[in-house]
């Protein structure tokens, strides 16, 4: 089977946001090549997961790459549809996300090479004191104490190596108690919801709008022995679920975040712990405000890059 390559040059602040334009069109995988991400973690001697190969540095030139592929039948229009989707993202984000050129190039590429290439870069990462995100494909024996959260994850967002997931799964080490409920609202891969049953909660809640996000969590918690513990729902919000959590997790965009100020903290239980994350500093003040303004009180705050994320009482 032949594909078409599709790279879309942005920045760091962008890449996300590139990233989910092409998951719209694709079920073959999105990889982000930053430069940023390869410097640090040549600076960092523990243990990471990585996605990128060594001689895209070169190739980027300072961009941040973001990659996807397209079966040949299919990619002209869906291609046609990406720079349709990009030009309208340049428009809403003038002024707020620096986006980079958003230069386009594309190259065929035959059989499924591509994704053995792209899997041998993976390795395991470790988060907080307790959690291991390993590639399926790979064999890890956690030390005493580790819970492992293994993802097949060429289908939706979250490996735990982005900034926004590692430090949702940091608050998640630090707030989440035996025997709570979990809801995640936004759960891409499922890792959340799965690391947050490994680490001892009854029971996990994922809802995404993404078919293939919900695909992707499902499979994840098969994989992880976790299924029986788990619901997945094809759901843009929770008005309509009578679950209660004692934790949730909301790591999408402070757009977005905003939007639900009002609908997240009915699922919450009194007392409970809400954590949101996928926040640049510019909309952080909008978000506190938020959910301040629907009886919710700060707990921490935590930074990492260009990212934050929040951990509320209610």
């Amino acid at each position: 089977m032949k594909f078409i390559e599709l790279t879309v040059h942005t920045t760091t602040e962008g890449s996300e946001l590139v990233s989910d334009i092409l998951w719209n069109y694709t079920n073959y995988g999105v990889t982000i090549c930053d430069v940023n991400d390869i410097i640090a973690l040549q600076k960092d001697k523990r243990t990471f997961w990585d996605y990128m190969d060594d001689d895209l540095v070169e190739e980027a030139g300072g961009d941040v790459l973001v990659k996807c592929f397209l079966p040949v039948d299919i990619a002209d229009e869906n291609i046609r549809n990406i720079l349709a989707d990009l030009d309208a993202l340049r428009e809403r984000s003038a002024g707020i996300f620096r986006l980079g050129s958003l230069e386009t190039g594309r190259r065929e590429i035959e059989g499924d090479d591509w994704i053995d290439v792209w899997k041998k870069h993976f390795r395991p990462i470790h988060i907080g004191s307790r959690v291991v995100v390993c590639p399926e494909w790979i064999a890890y024996t956690p030390a005493e104490g580790e819970i492992v959260v293994k993802l097949d994850s060429n289908m939706a967002f979250g490996t735990g190596e982005h900034e926004t997931t590692s430090m949702c799964l940091e608050l998640l080490q630090k707030y989440l108690k035996e025997g709570d409920t979990v809801i995640d609202v936004g759960c891409g891969s499922g890792i959340l919801g799965i690391a947050a049953v490994k680490l001892g909660a009854k029971y996990a809640y994922l809802t995404d709008i993404d078919y293939v996000a919900v695909r992707s969590a499902e499979h994840n918690s098969l994989l992880n022995g976790t299924a029986e513990k788990t619901k997945v729902a094809l759901s843009d919000l929770l008005e309509n679920a009578d679950v209660q959590g004692e934790v949730m997790t909301a790591n999408i965009t402070a757009d977005i975040l905003c939007r639900l100020s009002e609908s997240i903290p009915k699922n919450l239980r009194k007392g409970g712990t809400l954590i949101l994350s996928g926040i640049i500093e510019s909309k952080l003040a909008q978000v506190k405000d938020a959910y301040a303004a629907v009886g919710l009180t700060l707990r921490e705050q935590l930074r990492k890059g260009e990212w934050f994320a929040l951990a509320f009482q209610s």
